[in-house]
């Protein structure tokens, strides 16, 4: 009886853990900023991770929200992109659509950005899109929330919004590694193939590996994302968050707060003084309203795992 109970306890130990989530580094490259339109918050995690889920969900201040904010805000902004050339077009294409979804892509000729990531849909492939969006049909009409720059490997994904509310705004972008750091980070990608059945992105990316992003049906209280990487990253970040933060009454997010393994509770700091954290589970979040993107989502990564 002692060695049965023995063994079981052995056997839950292990699958304990087996099941383990994993911790992750998470750093800053944050910077401050007086342009509200300016990606200054950069956060990167690194770690031998193969799978965790991202959500946007919505902030907690959206009950209060009876006209909200999404303009853009060019104060003390100085733009760095070239704009198209002269005389260049923005061409529309429909990628998929069926009873419940649409995904559209955006080609700009005279882009000042000349790569290239063809996007599969079934035996169709598509060349030269600078933006990829993702539809839900809704009883009001479709509704985009999931956007795709396949050039830089950028994406932001928000819920439906509540039904006083035409939509909610975008706010934190996020990019599934390798992450690599010019100017700004970028997911440098190699092809870009879409699974309209079971809403899945698998990337191909240009130096090897590969990713897939599984998206939920979206919902007022998340947009759930499951990623699986084919292999860990190493030498990179595998993700990173851009957002924008001015002051905190002007930000796209304001506070970061994070969960370490076995602990009672969580972790939180102003994300402009945040000095890097190991974590099991991560969010990029406001407390009070902004005035600029008031309901624009806050961003959740993890569990982590192996």
């Amino acid at each position: 009886m002692k060695i049965f109970t023995a063994a079981f306890l052995l056997l839950l130990t292990s699958l304990a853990a087996s099941a383990e989530t994993l911790s992750v580094r998470v750093e800053t490259r944050s910077h401050p900023t007086l342009c509200a339109e300016d990606d200054n918050v950069q956060i990167d995690v690194r770690g031998k991770t193969r799978r965790f889920t991202l959500e946007a969900r919505p902030p907690a201040v959206i009950g209060t929200i009876v006209v909200d904010s999404t303009a853009p805000d060019f104060t003390d902004c100085v733009t760095k992109d070239a704009p198209p050339e002269p005389g260049s077009e923005r061409l529309r294409v429909i990628l998929h659509e069926d009873e419940k979804s649409i995904l559209v892509g955006y080609r700009v000729t005279g882009f000042w950005r000349r790569a290239e990531v063809p996007l599969a849909v079934g035996n169709a492939v598509t060349h030269q899109l600078q933006l990829v969006q993702l539809f839900i049909k809704t009883p009001r009409g479709p509704y985009e929330y999931l956007v795709l720059y396949p050039l830089d490997g950028y994406w932001r994904a928000r819920p439906l919004p509540p039904a006083r509310l035409d939509q909610v705004a975008y706010g934190t972008s996020f990019l599934v590694g390798p992450v690599e750091q010019k100017e700004r980070p970028f997911v440098p990608l190699k092809q870009i193939v879409y699974d309209p059945a079971q809403r899945i992105f698998t990337l191909s990316f240009e130096k090897g590996g590969s990713a897939t992003l599984q998206v939920a049906e979206p919902t007022e209280r998340s947009t759930k994302i499951d990623v699986r990487l084919a292999s860990p990253v190493t030498g990179h970040p595998f993700l990173t968050f851009r957002s924008m933060y001015v002051t905190e009454t002007n930000a796209d997010t304001a506070l970061i707060e994070w969960k370490t393994r076995n602990a009672k509770g969580w972790r939180e700091a102003p994300v402009m003084q945040f000095n890097g954290a190991h974590a099991t589970e991560l969010r990029l979040t406001r407390a009070v309203p902004s005035r600029h993107n008031t309901s624009a989502p806050d961003m959740v990564a993890g569990p982590f795992d192996r």
